[in-house]
């Protein structure tokens, strides 16, 4: 998928304007993102306009975050309500199964993890609130995927560039197809020590009350040769299946 310019260069000068709260100038706008300095203005006076940035007349002009971007950042968090409703039914889920669990979503092409929820004995994993990883070598990534509607995900797989992270890992399209249609086969995906040598995951697909997956649920193991991690990835589409009927999910899953 091609991807336009100039809203790639919105978003980044948007993002570099965030991050510096006491202003940052047209100068450093385009010294930093390395952008022509009439397109950087013609942005930044857009984005002014439209109430996304502000400007601080001074010596020299800088730019901060606007009132309507921030509300747009309200808007974003109102829509993470239900994270009250399914923290409480993860954390007990952590704690009955021995394990760590997370809950994830779609982020692009990449998944991000949104909570994280430990037992009483830990596991030492790799990931870590708000840090992202691939969709195609992760439970949570392919439970997501499998359940997106068809063009989404031919949207996203398109996006994807396979890197080996162990002898495990998917590396083609044609294979992470086959892998997906399992998944939504069976209710469940499993990470068979596809991002780590010594993890196994397992995860399943939370869904809205507008039937649409929303993200997802994996439970994180250590390898274990003689687990059933098949009774696993049951157990976690079992927990997956109530969290989406107490966000309102009222539809058939297979």
């Amino acid at each position: 998928m091609k991807l336009n310019r100039t809203t790639q260069r919105t978003v980044e000068i948007l993002k570099l304007v965030s991050k510096n709260p006491e202003g940052i100038t047209l100068d450093d706008i385009c010294e930093q993102l390395s952008l022509p300095k009439t397109s950087a203005y013609d942005i930044i006076t857009t984005l002014v306009e439209m109430g996304m940035a502000n400007v601080q007349k001074g010596q020299k002009q800088t730019y901060t975050i606007g009132l309507t971007a921030y509300r747009i950042g309200i808007n974003y968090t109102n829509n993470l309500d239900f994270l009250g409703v399914i923290e409480p039914e993860l954390k007990a889920f952590s704690r009955e199964v021995g394990k760590t669990v997370f809950f994830g979503v779609r982020s692009d092409h990449e998944v991000v993890y949104i909570c994280k929820f430990e037992p009483e004995n830990p596991i030492i994993t790799t990931a870590t609130v708000g840090t992202k990883n691939p969709m195609y070598c992760t439970s949570l990534g392919k439970a997501i995927l499998a359940y997106t509607d068809e063009g989404t995900r031919q949207q996203v797989t398109s996006r994807i560039t396979f890197r080996r992270k162990t002898d495990n890992t998917i590396m083609t399209l044609e294979a992470l197809e086959r892998e997906l249609d399992r998944v939504k086969s069976q209710g469940y995906a499993l990470d068979a020590r596809e991002m780590e040598d010594h993890m196994e995951c397992a995860g399943a697909p939370v869904f809205g009350p507008d039937n649409s997956v929303m993200g997802a649920i994996s439970v994180s193991s250590l390898y274990k040769p003689g687990e059933d991690y098949e009774a696993l990835g049951r157990l976690v589409s079992k927990k997956a299946e109530e969290v989406s009927r107490l966000l309102g999910f009222l539809g058939k899953i297979n």
